[in-house]
């Protein structure tokens, strides 16, 4: 049983859609701490052949809070607006659009289910199907946090092999995982390149990008170009 987990980002780019391919159990991580101008609540997108930020506005975003206790903003149709005009000349845009305008448009403040809806959508189009889980909903309050967090997060899904993004590399010890009996492996992502609209690709931005030049089964080749150390 191979177990993954992140926080919920909004649109994140292609390593996070790797890593839930591998996983049997995704865990969405809604009770770790908010991060002011992190990516939870941001990506880039491609506005005139150049990366451009977008940023879901969020309420109650105060010092310590975790990511389930912060609100949805109101200016989703500012940025469906932006992703409108952004990609309309796209070839995947008649496809994707409408699911990227459901998503936006989905009636919900809490951030963290927001964007657990959004990952589970764009997840089911890319025939990406673990058992999604919150991870409030796992592990309720508890002291534990970084690694033994972690190890605790696998033994209660009964994952022998964790997987994490290679940034993770820094936080977490194979050895200590070994010593629960867990496999630890890291994932890279490889280089991905594909048409724009114009010569010189614009890397890593959000799955956004990537489903508006690529088809289903193109993304599909895409998933599995990455190696885990």
């Amino acid at each position: 049983m191979t177990a993954g987990s992140n926080q919920p980002y909004l649109f994140p780019y292609i390593g996070y859609w790797q890593l839930m391919s591998l996983s049997d159990v995704y865990v969405i991580s809604d009770s770790m701490q908010y991060i002011k101008k992190g990516y939870v609540n941001r990506n880039n997108i491609l506005v005139d052949n150049k990366r451009h930020l977008i940023t879901l506005e969020v309420i109650g975003a105060k010092s310590k809070k975790q990511i389930n206790e912060v609100e949805v903003g109101s200016n989703r149709k500012k940025i469906l607006n932006s992703i409108f005009h952004a990609y309309k000349k796209a070839p995947y845009f008649e496809t994707i659009f409408p699911m990227i305008e459901k998503i936006l448009l989905y009636e919900e403040r809490n951030l963290a289910k927001f964007l657990g809806n959004s990952i589970e959508t764009i997840a089911s189009y890319l025939d990406i199907k673990p058992k999604f889980i919150y991870l409030s909903e796992l592990q309720g309050d508890t002291p534990l946090r970084a690694q033994a967090r972690t190890i605790d997060i696998c033994k209660r899904v009964n994952a022998d092999h964790y997987v994490n993004a290679i940034g993770g590399q820094n936080l977490y010890n194979k050895k200590d995982f070994e010593k629960e009996e867990i496999r630890l492996n890291f994932l890279k992502t490889g280089d991905i390149e594909y048409k724009q609209f114009g010569n010189q690709f614009i890397p890593n931005l959000s799955i956004i990008d990537i489903m508006m030049f690529n088809s289903r089964e193109e993304i599909k080749t895409m998933l599995q170009e990455y190696i885990l150390i």
